[in-house]
């Protein structure tokens, strides 16, 4: 961590981050406390939450992260947690990660199988918060002039990847989501971008996906022959969040090892 980057233009920021107690989100909570960021993070496993906030409560010069406990599926409840940081954060957040998603066993459901109930489920859990979340928080960036968010997507529907059609048509649809917010709170300052990662090494993917096989065909396609770890994936986060990227709205960045070539 010693050797990362640091932004000042992080410091003192407000950042609202989904699915942040574990994998990708929690490397992004402790990474942006350790700029100084005011970090709230929204997520509905209460022993990992709690967990984090103890280890980064624990880092010299990096500022304690509060948890809220949200289920982003539950919009009623997402809604009222944006409204209570907005509240407590000046009427408004400098970031906003949309980073929560489920890929893990619950998804992998062939298309023959998918059911409407399990469909709607997948899109709950992979993209209708991101919608709901942006509409809920990007007003009050828009009124300040300014704000960077920041949505997860995956190369699943660039590879393809097959047997979880669900999650990769939702995650298709964060990129366009994301150029097309991009163009409509361009104009009021608000940048949008997505970051599109590979496969990454979180414990609940090696706990339930990156078995021998799946990893022997990670290794097979990527360019770097080695594990791509949570906290590569939050330091391109930081970097779209932080003024170093100004000039950037509208893209999507892919780290994947060089899995595929572009997006």
């Amino acid at each position: 961590m010693e050797n990362h980057a640091i932004y000042p233009s992080l410091r003192g920021k407000s950042v609202l981050i989904t699915g942040g107690a574990e994998g990708i989100g929690a490397a992004a909570v402790e990474l942006f406390c350790r700029q100084g960021s005011h970090v709230v993070f929204l997520d509905y496993a209460e022993t990992s939450a709690a967990q984090l906030v103890e280890k980064v409560d624990g880092i010299a010069g990096a500022t304690k992260p509060v948890f809220m406990h949200c289920d982003v599926t539950d919009l009623g409840r997402l809604r009222a947690c944006a409204e209570r940081v907005l509240a407590e954060h000046g009427g408004a957040v400098d970031v906003l990660v949309n980073n929560a998603g489920r890929a893990g066993a619950a998804t992998r459901v062939p298309t023959a199988e998918v059911t409407p109930e399990s469909f709607d489920a997948d899109v709950a859990a992979n993209l209708r918060h991101q919608f709901f979340l942006t509409q809920a928080v990007a007003p009050a960036m828009a009124a300040r002039g300014r704000g960077s968010i920041v949505n997860l997507g995956s190369i699943t529907w660039r590879i393809p990847a097959t047997g979880l059609p669900v999650y990769t048509l939702c995650k298709a649809a964060v990129q366009g989501m994301t150029r097309t917010h991009s163009k409509e709170f361009g104009p009021r300052g608000v940048r949008v971008n997505s970051v599109v990662p590979g496969a990454i090494a979180t414990r609940r993917q090696i706990d339930q996906v990156l078995t021998p096989a799946y990893r022997a065909e990670v290794m097979a396609a990527q360019s770097l022959k080695r594990d791509l770890m949570p906290e590569e994936v939050a330091s391109l986060i930081l970097f779209l969040a932080a003024d170093d990227s100004s000039a950037i709205t509208g893209s999507s960045y892919v780290i994947d090892g060089g899995w595929v070539s572009d997006v």
